[in-house]
């Protein structure tokens, strides 16, 4: 059954002026996320498609982001194929538990100037 659906767009070049303060990216990312976006050619592109998949795993929540949840412990990783997932930690893996949630599902796209993510809960 489907406990939810979120989406959100992300605009590159905004995304990389964000990540130009360590502190930001340290608050929003997880260190596993920091050493995948790194480690690509255009970086600023893979931060925005991880930002866009955090706002939408909030949306899809239905709650946003409120409370103890910190913006890193929406962790998007990657299976032995390349396939984006998001993997929970600290209080948002205590939200998935409460509110019964077995899967979660996760598309990511981008280009240039735009990142987008799409969460479906389960």
């Amino acid at each position: 059954m489907i406990k939810g659906l979120g989406t959100d767009l992300v605009e590159v070049e905004r995304m990389a002026k964000s990540i130009e303060n360590i502190a930001f990216k340290e608050k929003v990312f997880s260190k596993l996320e920091i050493m995948y976006c790194e480690s690509r050619v255009n970086k600023a592109e893979s931060y925005a498609a991880r930002f866009a998949a955090k706002e939408a795993f909030f949306k899809a929540l239905g709650t946003g982001w409120r409370g103890a949840m910190g913006f890193n412990e929406v962790e998007v990783i990657n299976d032995d194929l390349g396939k984006p997932e998001i993997n929970l930690l600290g209080e948002a893996a205590k939200i998935k538990e409460k509110h019964n949630i077995k899967t979660i599902h996760l598309s990511l796209s981008h280009t240039k100037t735009m990142a987008m993510a799409t969460v479906v809960l389960e």
